[in-house]
């Protein structure tokens, strides 16, 4: 059940095969990455390493932070990702707190880590001395064997090790090619999010498929270089946060372009809005699929699918744009009350899934994972109800939702509507102390260039389309909206801005 067996098949299937391509350039055929990664693997285990053991992976986006990857399940280790954007003292504590017993960084990263553990960097000779190891047979793991140890993003505290197996990655990987998207080997994804998070695992059913792997040569998300690369490598797929597709969909309308060169522009990762998708089909075409999932269970709880999202004749197109899709075929979903029980189609609740997907827990942490998982259900935090057919809408998270006046709001029907001010480029609404209410509707915008936005007419437009008491009473304009490295909105720091603590 080792993951890296796919590597091992596509590299004897296919190994003269384009792999990993840095820009347009090939950097690797399949039959010679699945060797650089045997003895990559060799080179680990010479440095002590045994099955089972974390490697620590802090580094920008790089070919060779693909080469790690399969390398540590070739050697049946766990890989442990981390973000590159984070403070060394916070890589230190998770580096501390999972164990790692050696850590691989780029130049940047490594130059103020006090690694409490090995460490290399991708320049010095102890890393040049691995990749010459003697090739190391594939280690036999199964399917439970942890694979990839991922740390949330502790917007609320300390972040928790969601421990993931071979099972979960290849069954992840499979309800990725089922319902996300076909893959063949004539394919190429592009990492232009970071492959410590969820990107980093489109290679698994991208090297499933034995199809192609693209490095951006500036190592990250730019809006040209992504055309360019369109056109230059073609059948072009990537993962893409909300307000990645925002910047593409701009640039494409302010250079005259439109899809050519792209398969698939997969988004998710926090809220797409209806009026903000509408843009980017009209703009670019046919080729969005959403998914919702989390660390807990990456990639599958529910799919937006092409059809859906082309369907403009559906009497309910406009609620499903709003959604997040159904129900992945790998998974199942339910939404709940506070007694557990399932709540009837059109009422919010609790979104719960189960399946292969699903983590095994939360590493080190047995009292986290007894609430986050019981009887098989992952409890996602998020607040959400179906339609007759299955599609889900998220409605927020559960910590997010504004209770005023004994009722309750959720801040994403009223971001729905401020959006359709066509002066308006980002908003997201957020709860504040009220003596009266206990809590109010507080809205944050940011107006797009050169539009003059009045709160005035933003009421006018709420009260046009929601209950009175859903409506903000309180706006503030702000340039943009602070978000993680993620792309998704930090609503802790606008509650910071708020109480005048930022």
């Amino acid at each position: 059940m080792n993951l890296a067996l796919l590597l091992q098949r596509a590299a004897a299937q296919t190994p003269d095969a384009p792999a990993v391509l840095q820009g347009s350039a090939v950097r690797w055929r399949y039959g010679e990455w699945a060797q650089r990664c045997a003895r990559l693997a060799g080179g680990l285990r010479a440095q002590g390493l045994q099955p089972g053991d974390r490697l620590a992976v802090w580094m920008h986006n790089h070919p060779d932070g693909l080469s790690l990857m399969w390398a540590a399940w070739w050697a049946g280790l766990v890989l442990v990702p981390l973000n590159a954007k984070l403070h060394p003292r916070e890589a230190e504590w998770i580096l501390q707190h999972s164990g790692a017993r050696l850590v691989v960084t780029d130049a940047e990263n490594g130059a103020d880590l006090q690694a409490p553990c090995a460490h290399w960097t991708l320049e010095e000779s102890a890393w040049q001395q691995a990749l010459q190891a003697p090739a190391l047979p594939l280690t036999a793991r199964e399917g439970d064997d942890l694979a990839w140890l991922f740390y949330t993003s502790g917007t609320t505290g300390r972040p928790k090790g969601a421990m993931l197996g071979h099972r979960q990655l290849r069954s992840m990987a499979l309800g990725y090619t089922a319902d996300v998207d076909g893959i063949d080997p004539q394919d190429a994804c592009v990492y232009a999010a970071p492959l410590s998070h969820g990107a980093g695992l489109y290679a698994v059913p991208q090297v499933m498929a034995g199809a192609r792997h693209v490095l951006p040569a500036s190592g990250g998300f730019d809006e040209a270089e992504l055309f360019a690369l369109a056109g230059s490598v073609g059948r072009l797929s990537l993962f893409a946060a909300p307000t990645m597709v925002r910047r593409l969909v701009e640039h494409a309308r302010a250079n005259g372009l439109d899809g050519t060169g792209f398969k698939t522009i997969v988004y998710g990762g926090a809220p797409m809005y209806a009026a903000d998708i509408e843009r980017a089909l009209a703009q670019l075409g046919p080729r969005f699929v959403q998914i919702y999932g989390q660390g807990e269970s990456p990639m599958t709880i529910t799919v937006l699918g092409r059809g859906p999202l082309g369907d403009t004749a559906h009497p309910r197109r406009a609620e499903r744009l709003a959604s997040v899709g159904v129900a992945n075929v790998a998974v199942q979903v339910r939404v709940i009350d506070g007694h557990g029980q399932a709540c009837p189609v059109g009422q919010a609740g609790e979104v719960q899934v189960r399946g292969d997907t699903v983590m095994q827990g939360y590493w080190q942490d047995p009292e986290a994972t007894a609430r986050a998982l019981r009887e098989g259900w992952l409890s996602t935090g998020d607040i959400g109800a179906f339609d007759a057919d299955g599609f889900l809408t998220l409605l927020d998270r559960s910590k997010d939702v504004i209770i005023s006046g004994g009722s309750n709001i959720y801040p994403r029907e009223v971001e729905e509507v401020l959006l359709r001010d066509p002066g308006v480029a980002e908003v997201s609404v957020i709860g504040v102390p009220d003596e009266e209410w206990g809590e109010a509707v507080a809205a944050f915008v940011a107006p797009r260039p050169g539009a003059c936005l009045d709160p005035q007419t933003l009421d006018a437009l709420c009260l046009s389309q929601l209950a009175r008491f859903k409506r903000p009473r309180h706006y503030r304009m702000l340039e943009s909206l602070p978000k993680n490295a993620y792309g998704k909105v930090l609503k802790t720091a606008l509650r910071a801005a708020w109480l005048g603590r930022a």
